[in-house]
């Protein structure tokens, strides 16, 4: 008997096996770390020691008089028996319906960021904690702010004092918006109010900045936004699929995604002018984001300290004239990487759901999950009846497959009596049996075809189990409550291996013993394999395998009644 209708599921093992230690090996064994000191900063300096510098007048891509009137403030729900003003050196609370904030006064910088809809271990009451200033060794801030030329006089960077006439804001039931301001003023009369719009639902944070030019001469500011994260060395675990999730800066540059690595000198010293893109940091299920206006160049740079680094991006200068006004405003994201929400803000801002090489196999099968998804409610259902459909959509494929298998099983009285005709001449085995297929219009190979196609479906069901939060803690049924785990109790791969092990009883047998052996426990080793993968793509596996089982099952018995 041939083995080419066997042998895909031995590459397919291998090629899991090799998938999994090229990734282990890729994040355990990079390259030495590349050490940048932040331009004009001592090596030793934080990262965010000054305020970046405006571009000079030749260098804005925008200059001229704004004079657009500044946005009348709206109602805002606040706490606190009575306006007082928080001392300089302190925060303001926010608290909405999904997020939890610290917002500094120095800056307006966003330093501490609760996920209140996700617990940071499944069951409990503590949500998932995002930005945090903690400690040297636990840094991840959001920074923005309006920078001017060096002797310009001050502006509202991240290192100025806002004031704010409440110590707590929060979003009452019913509104839908809460406006969070921060006032700031100038020794010669400048105001800028700085404002945090957040909605109900969103992670979305929208910034406004209001401009009341109360001086005798022109002021000059741009605007920008930076992420400051120390990034401790993960130890990555085979047992852990998040840590192989990457966790680091990205950028769109207006035509690509990138993900900058800090071991890479040119990443670390990144220093491009781009519009109409975005810069983000990523960690699994999770990102913050900052998105300037479209069409806009911003000039992007990146500074790296070993684990540390700082991605900004700085905006064009703008003018407002004596007695005028301006506005600014940009788009911040603190949040899961839910995609509705992040489409609207920029199309390519759904990137940052990395999906790796099968991007473009990965996206519509996450669409058509979701759409199975509204149906049913259960991220588990979902993906057994989104096997169904593909197994439908290759089921022609399937057939032709599974009917030379089928035939091939009916030929193994005869391939037999070849083996032992044959047995000291392999050449002649060879021809025999090349004969003899071609007499019986049997293609050996039909059975690697349906499995070629699926490999690629796999890999596609890895990445979007991996990186889409919404299968994030997503439960399926009984002992199965967390999708993007491992299977708790192994249950799912010991059925799984029973499912590989009759699937290669109803298929043709090796004519080599030995490889007959090893077919017999590849069942085993796929198991074993997949025991620490997401239990969503042990479920796939699984449903794929049984109806694969049921499809074969159904040929060989209509090929035995056809005699």
């Amino acid at each position: 008997m041939s083995l080419t209708n066997l042998r895909p599921f031995l590459w397919v093992a291998l090629a899991l096996i090799l998938f999994v230690n090229y990734e282990t090996w890729q994040k355990d064994y990079p390259p030495a770390a590349a050490v940048v000191a932040a331009p004009g900063s001592p090596a030793a300096a934080p990262l965010d020691a000054a305020p970046p510098a405006a571009p000079s007048a030749t260098e804005s891509a925008a200059t001229g008089a704004l004079a657009s009137a500044a946005p009348s403030p709206a109602a805002v729900a606040a706490t606190g028996t009575e306006p007082a003003l928080v001392a300089d050196a302190g925060h303001i609370s926010v608290i909405t319906d999904v997020l939890e904030l610290h917002i500094g006064l120095r800056g307006g910088e966003l330093n501490r960021a609760d996920i209140l809809q996700y617990p940071r271990v499944k069951n409990e009451s503590t949500p998932l904690r995002m930005l945090r200033r903690e400690s040297a060794d636990s840094l991840y801030v959001v920074q923005t702010g309006l920078a001017g030329r060096p002797g310009t006089g001050e502006r509202p960077t991240h290192q100025a004092v806002f004031k704010s006439n409440f110590e707590q804001f929060k979003m009452l039931d019913g509104v839908d918006e809460l406006r969070v301001p921060l006032s700031w003023t100038s020794p010669d009369g400048v105001t800028v109010t700085k404002t945090f719009v957040f909605h109900r639902g969103s992670y979305r944070i929208d910034l406004e900045y209001a401009v009341q030019n109360g001086s005798a001469t022109d002021w000059q500011a741009a605007s920008y936004a930076q992420i400051l994260h120390d990034t401790p060395k993960v130890e990555r675990s085979y047992f852990n699929v998040d840590s192989y999730a990457f966790e680091g800066p990205a950028i769109y540059d207006g035509t690509k995604y990138r993900k900058l690595k800090l071991d890479s000198a040119e990443d670390a010293k990144l220093a491009q002018d781009i519009s109409t893109g975005w810069l983000a940091a990523l960690q699994h299920h999770f990102v913050s984001a900052y998105v300037p206006p479209a069409n806009v160049p911003y000039h992007y740079t990146m500074n790296v300290r070993g684990q540390e680094y700082l991605l900004t991006a700085m905006g064009p200068e703008q003018t407002v004239a004596p007695g005028a006004a301006a506005t600014f405003k940009e788009t911040l994201f603190v949040g899961p990487k839910l995609q509705k929400q992040l489409d609207p803000i920029h199309p390519e801002l759904t990137r940052v759901a990395d999906y790796g090489l099968l991007t473009m196999l990965s996206r519509p099968l996450f669409s058509l999950l979701q759409f199975v998804h509204k149906l049913l409610g259960n991220w588990g259902w979902t993906i057994v009846i989104t096997t169904f459909l593909l197994k439908l959509v290759f089921y022609p494929l399937s057939e032709a497959s599974g009917k030379s298998m089928a035939r091939m099983r009916t030929l193994g009285p005869r391939i037999k009596n070849l083996q032992d005709t044959y047995a000291d001449d392999k050449q002649k085995l060879g021809q025999a049996m090349m004969e003899l297929y071609k007499r019986e219009k049997i293609n050996p190979a039909a059975g690697c075809l349906p499995m070629v196609i699926q490999m690629p479906v796999f890999f596609a069901f890895y990445w979007v189990l991996l990186e889409s939060v919404e299968m994030r803690q997503a439960p399926f049924m009984l002992w199965i409550q967390d999708l993007s785990s491992k299977d708790p109790f192994y249950i799912l791969p010991i059925i799984m291996a029973g499912a590989m092990f009759l699937q290669y009883r109803l298929q043709p047998k090796p004519a080599d013993e030995l490889q007959a052996k090893m077919f017999m426990i590849l069942p085993l080793v796929m198991s074993v394999t997949f025991a620490f993968f997401p239990s969503g793509l042990v479920l796939y596996w699984v449903t794929n395998t049984l109806l694969s089982i049921a499809q074969q099952w159904n040929i060989n018995r209509r090929i035995a009644a056809a005699g």
